[in-house]
């Protein structure tokens, strides 16, 4: 009995061995890309909870008692990752003034804002919880005609968008924003699917409006691109320790941005969401 058991291990073993042997090439790890004191960073896409510039926005009753509720719930989950820094969207430049107002709310938790927003909802909380004494913007402000579709003529390419728009179409169809329960909601837009389809909407489809010769959807896009690329240097001129983690919460797309961004930078490494969004 014993010997079949060691040759039933033997072969598990052997087995083992030889599927790892067949891993594609792709898929092995070459190169060392994180520093050995990588900073972890906990990056998180929010809907705007309360009013917002943007083009789209999500439905939400900020000041419901029964969201708040929800809200502080969710805190309590992402709090897990025990962030010591937060960063959120909104400018540099009002970092002294964001820092008073959040180590109030960390003094007076039952705080009431004139029109709070995923900022003072979430993010606070996340870091009264987490006991994080640290809390920085990191947006940048760059307009662009993500309505330029609608001014160049003689379009080469005049299917790919809507095509992509019908496709759009389908799947929101199938996993509706509207209408399902808060915290479902937050999960669908952390979803990575969700997130790559934030950076077409919002820039990469873009690329595929132009006249010939011209490449002017391209160049509003760029535009996008630019703002996110400042939005991360900002991050990058926040001093760290080596044993900070940090807390981002910002709208989808700049999340889907920051998600490449940190992927490939040696400075940070990513956590994964859906370990406290279970």
């Amino acid at each position: 009995m014993k010997n079949n058991l060691h040759i039933a291990t033997l072969i598990f073993v052997l087995t083992l061995a030889s599927c790892s042997d067949q891993i594609s090439y792709s898929k092995k790890k070459i190169y060392k890309d994180k520093f050995d004191d990588a900073v972890t960073v906990l990056n998180i896409a929010t809907f705007h909870m309360g009013e917002t510039s943007d083009a789209s926005s999500t439905a939400f009753n900020e000041k419901d008692a029964k969201n708040q509720r929800d809200i502080r719930e969710l805190a309590k989950k992402l709090a897990a990752f025990r962030p010591t820094i937060i960063v959120i969207e909104d400018r540099p430049k009002n970092d002294s003034t964001r820092k008073l107002d959040y180590m109030d709310y960390i003094q007076n938790p039952k705080k009431r804002f004139k029109d709070p927003d995923e900022r003072e909802l979430l993010a606070y909380e996340v870091g009264r919880l987490s006991g994080a004494k640290k809390i920085y913007g990191i947006d940048f402000k760059e307009g662009y005609d993500y309505q330029i579709g609608g001014k160049v003529k003689h379009m080469v390419d005049k299917s790919t968008t809507s095509r992509y728009w019908k496709l759009i179409d389908d799947n929101e169809k199938k996993n509706p924003e509207e209408g399902i329960p808060f915290y479902d909601l937050f999960k669908l837009n952390n979803h990575p699917q969700y997130l790559e389809s934030m950076i077409n909407i919002n820039a990469d489809m873009l690329t595929y409006i132009s006249s010939k010769g011209k490449s002017e959807g391209a160049d509003e896009a760029a535009k996008f691109y630019h703002r996110n690329l400042v939005m991360f240097s900002n991050l990058n001129q926040i001093t760290l320790g080596k044993n900070d983690r940090i807390f981002i919460l910002m709208g989808g797309t700049h999340t889907a941005f920051f998600n490449d961004f940190l992927k490939r930078s040696p400075k940070y490494k990513l956590e994964d969401p859906f370990r406290y969004l279970n």
